[in-house]
Order: C-alpha cells, then sequence, then structure tokens
C-alpha cells in the first residue's frame, strides 16, 4: 500500500478506536494535522473504500475500518510501554503466582483496558470479570448484540475448553471472524505454562479495541508469568 494511504488509513483506525464514530476527511485533517488538503483526503479514502479498508456504516460523511483494515494493522502493530504505575501495580499481584492474585490481576487488567477479561487457570477452572464494560461499548448498544454477549458469557467455558488444545503458547489475537467468541470481538490473550500446567489469559473486547495497550498489557503479564 502507498505510504499515503497507509498514512491516512491508520489514522483512521486510531481514530475510531479512540471515538467509536465514524472518521470523516475533515477529522483526520484537522486534528491530526496531516499535510494533505480534505480533498486529497476523500480521495484517498474513496479508494480505500473501493479496496475494501473502510466502510460506510450509514448515510454519513464518515468511514469506520473493515476487518481487512485492522488485519492490515495488526501487521504494523508497534510495541507499547505500560505507564510505571500499571507496571508496579501488575508487578506486586504477580510476585504471588497464585488464584487470588490472578483473580485480582485480572480485574486490573479489566480497569486498565476497558474490556472483558477471562482467565483460565488451568484448563476447567475458569473466572470473569469485567463483563460490564462491554455492554458500555457503543458496538453492543443494540438488543441483538447484547444476546450475542449474554450468550458468549453463558458459554466462555465451553468455547475455551474447545480451543484449549489448539492454541500455541505466548501471545496471540483473534480478530472478528477468526474469533472463537464473536465475530464482532477480539481477543489478545497469551497461554503460558505454570507448575507443569498450563492456564490462558484473555482480553475480550470489541474488533475496535486498543491492540497495541491490550497487547503490552498481555505480554507484561505472560513475561511475569513463565519467568
Amino acid at each position: 500500500m502507498e505510504e499515503r494511504k497507509k498514512l491516512i488509513l491508520n489514522t483512521i483506525i486510531k481514530e475510531h478506536i479512540k471515538s467509536g464514530l465514524p472518521v470523516g476527511s475533515e477529522i483526520l485533517v484537522e486534528k491530526y494535522k496531516l499535510n494533505f488538503s480534505p480533498a486529497t483526503v476523500r480521495n484517498e479514502m474513496a479508494e480505500l473504500e473501493d479496496r475494501g479498508f473502510i466502510k460506510q456504516p450509514y448515510t454519513s460523511a464518515g468511514r469506520v475500518p473493515t476487518e481487512p483494515a485492522y488485519n492490515f494493522y495488526l501487521e504494523n502493530l508497534g510495541d507499547k510501554k505500560l505507564t510505571e504505575a500499571e507496571m508496579r501495580i501488575l508487578d506486586k499481584l504477580l510476585k504471588t503466582k497464585d488464584e487470588f492474585n490472578f483473580k485480582q490481576t485480572a480485574k486490573v487488567l479489566a480497569k486498565i483496558s476497558q474490556a472483558a477479561v477471562f482467565w483460565a487457570f488451568q484448563r476447567n477452572n475458569l473466572y470473569y470479570t469485567g463483563i460490564s464494560n462491554l455492554l458500555h461499548q457503543p458496538e453492543f448498544s443494540q438488543s441483538e448484540l447484547i444476546y450475542n454477549i449474554s450468550e458468549i458469557i453463558d458459554r466462555l467455558d465451553e468455547i475455551i475448553d474447545d480451543i484449549f488444545d489448539e492454541l500455541k503458547p505466548g501471545e496471540q489475537i483473534l480478530l472478528g471472524s477468526k474469533n472463537p467468541f464473536d465475530p464482532n470481538c477480539s481477543t489478545v490473550m497469551a497461554k503460558y505454562k505454570l507448575n507443569n500446567s498450563h492456564g490462558l489469559v484473555g482480553i475480550l473486547g470489541p474488533v475496535r479495541m486498543n491492540y497495541e495497550k491490550n497487547l503490552a498489557l498481555i505480554k507484561f503479564v505472560n513475561h511475569r508469568l513463565i519467568n
């Protein structure tokens, strides 16, 4: 992809992740100080739409990223550092590697990510928290999607049991249609080995999630668990 299109697409994705709203050319130029005119941005957005990277959700001037756009974004995802305060609290909780502290860590992850967090301490020992964070996301405000989220929670242990053996150790992102929980969701998670048994910790949110931040959180937790 040409550099200008790449810059515009990445900026659309970042803005949509922050706002949850369709993104128009004027917002991109004014807020992000792009060195192109709104007309140029509109032309590039039209080409990105033709190529399936953005779409118009309803009659408006704005566009939202599609699943192919997010996959492209993940291929070029940068490393994000946690804040000193975040690292300090996670370090403190993970010094003692037991179920109580893992549950407290999950609550902290849910608060930071503003998403749901699940933790399978072993294959059939599941804890989850932060479900209300999912229900507060604008994507899930429609009644049928609320029903989908409720169904995910009811089947969470069953879904994790189905995928547990297939997952490779380490961090991974399952986005949209590749997500075992729901195609409207994405999961950033890590399978780890501790005391001769495997566990799984993950952040579950909308496809429009902060991948850089959530991957940094999961990487940090996984590193502390296996070292």
